[in-house]
């Protein structure tokens, strides 16, 4: 896809966003709209992928840390083919499989269930690890808030990744600077996230 391409798709993963959640009446979608672009690079540029074939053994993996914006990733995954765009409506209703929260036993082409804040790098550093003793070559991508990353659990699964040298593992943080109640900034303020000597060596 060219960047005009990519730009239109993201524009559909947003209305996509907003369909659901309106549907729901309930849901996050404010980090879901701030990362629409971050998840359209992945899908439908960056990440080896397939739709039809969900659980191929070398594909690329991706852990969305900060579960809570799912509207986004769901919507990512129905335009790229995972499910029907028209099950967006059913979003955390009861019945559906696409609930508040990514669930890996029952949403085709999620490979981590998530939601508590700080857990999902946690699982990305451990598929990393896996990959490199497996002699596999695939990669593993993350998807973390930055209000998430004032979470310990982060910095050590960080830590770890910096240690071990995980070269397979892309750590990305949706740099919004918004949390529920108010402007990260405010709540506790990450500073720059580009001095962190354990993410900058990885």
């Amino acid at each position: 896809m060219n960047k005009l391409e990519l730009m239109k798709t993201a524009n559909e993963v947003r209305k996509g966003i907003v369909t659901a959640v309106h549907s729901a009446k309930s849901g996050h979608p404010g980090g879901s709209l701030s990362a629409a672009d971050i998840y359209t690079y992945l899908y439908f540029e960056e990440m080896n992928i397939d739709p039809k074939d969900p659980k191929k053994a070398d594909r690329d993996r991706f852990v969305l840390s900060k579960g809570h914006t799912a509207p986004g990733y769901y919507s990512t995954l129905a335009h790229r083919g995972f499910f029907p765009v028209e099950d967006l409506t059913t979003l955390r209703k009861v019945g559906s499989y696409l609930q508040g929260h990514p669930d890996m036993k029952h949403i085709p082409g999620v490979d981590m269930s998530s939601g508590s804040l700080g857990q999902g790098i946690s699982a990305a550093v451990g598929m990393a690890i896996s990959a490199k003793l497996s002699n596999d070559d695939y990669r593993v991508y993350t998807l973390l808030g930055d209000g998430e990353i004032q979470e310990g659990q982060v910095w050590e699964a960080s830590m770890l990744a910096g240690h071990r040298k995980l070269d397979n593992l892309v750590v990305i943080v949706d740099n919004n600077n918004l949390q529920i109640e108010r402007l990260q900034t405010l709540t506790l303020h990450i500073r720059s996230i580009r001095n962190s000597r354990h993410l900058t060596s990885m």
